[in-house]
């Protein structure tokens, strides 16, 4: 599917409104200085596990060089603008860890880190009812997140496996590497 038309379903899915892009747009300043504490123990939790601290650091500075990708990636949670090329840059993340081997299984449960702490950050920085907008609003944006980049996967295995992989982390890989060689990011 168009990256942009999913995002579009997305944001019906989940009724995420120009209201809340406005309102994650504001709490960017709250919740941007939190990046590098949420990538830690991003990475951290990730690091954990033998398969994917094997993939973290398969090559030299690549943690590092995440950490600064990281909160980019963050920081665009927060940007307001949620558009087709934002759709696009979702679709590519999730071709990237897919090429890698980092599947949904290991995505969704990190994603749940990131929540925690931006989650309890909110609590803790907010103050009275402005509190249950901001989390419903992030909440919305985490959901529309975590659908973008598991259409990739999805995108990536159907390629993977029409291409005659049948060991489904290999289809996965491929059809990722494939999608991304041929530019269709």
């Amino acid at each position: 599917m168009d990256p942009g038309e999913l995002l579009d379903l997305l944001k019906g899915r989940t009724g995420f409104t120009e209201a809340h892009a406005a309102l994650l747009r504001e709490l960017g300043q709250v919740m941007a200085p939190i990046a590098p504490e949420v990538a830690l123990a991003f990475y951290d939790y990730l690091g954990r596990d033998p398969e994917l601290s094997e993939i973290l650091h398969a090559v030299p500075g690549r943690v590092e060089r995440l950490y600064g990708t990281f909160a980019h990636w963050y920081g665009e949670l927060f940007s307001g603008t949620y558009d087709r090329a934002y759709a696009e840059r979702r679709r590519r993340i999730g071709l990237v860890h897919a090429r890698l081997g980092i599947g949904p299984r290991a995505m969704i449960p990190a994603m749940g880190i990131v929540q925690e702490l931006s989650l309890e950050h909110l609590r803790t920085a907010l103050r009275g009812p402005e509190v249950f907008g901001a989390v419903e609003a992030f909440e919305k944006i985490v959901a529309v997140e975590i659908g973008l980049i598991e259409e990739s996967y999805l995108e990536a295995l159907a390629l993977g496996l029409s291409l005659g992989h049948r060991d489904l982390k290999e289809a996965l890989a491929q059809g990722a590497a494939a999608l991304l060689q041929a530019g269709h990011t």
